[in-house]
């Protein structure tokens, strides 16, 4: 065999593996423990009732954690936060059992649910909320009963994150 061919052969042979190794692995999603403090008000995420979220920003071991999934639209949009994302974690509503306590671990990545804007569910910090489910039937069934409209990811207006408010005079 010549050295060009086993050159070709070992390329053919090691080039998959070492497109893996650039591809790093997505962490996987965290439980909720007391140490979840929230990115931006800065309390305990289990003393907060409904959806949570939790990104996992390159270069760093542990999640920011998030109140209410719409802190995390937030912090994606806002230019000043990082934007190196390695994974983002949103609580599956269909599999929590009380919107009051939702479980530790009805964790899905973010860009793969469906979230259900403008219901009358209010987020933990009770204002409006993006909220999330695993599957469209679960999002619209949801949005029938509690009000709201459903988007995938990509979709959700930037008027649901950051609500444009009328000044009265």
């Amino acid at each position: 065999m010549t050295r060009r061919r086993a050159l070709l052969m070992l390329a053919v042979l090691l080039g998959p593996a070492a497109c893996k190794e650039d591809k790093a692995e997505a962490p996987p999603a965290r439980a909720v423990t007391e140490d979840a403090i929230g990115q931006f008000c800065g309390m305990a995420l289990a003393e907060h009732p409904g959806p949570k979220g939790q990104i996992f920003v390159r270069g760093k071991a542990d999640p920011l954690w998030f109140a209410t999934v719409r802190e995390l639209f937030a912090f994606l949009r806002l230019p000043e936060y990082p934007k190196n994302v390695a994974a983002m974690y949103v609580t599956d509503m269909a599999q929590a059992a009380d919107w009051s306590r939702p479980e530790p671990g009805p964790w899905m990545d973010a860009k793969r649910a469906f979230y259900v804007v403008g219901s009358r569910r209010r987020s933990g910090m009770d204002t409006d909320e993006l909220v999330p489910f695993g599957t469209d039937a679960a999002a619209r069934g949801f949005a029938a009963e509690h009000g709201g409209r459903v988007f995938a990811y990509a979709d959700v207006p930037l008027e649901a994150v950051f609500p444009v408010t009328e000044e009265r005079s």
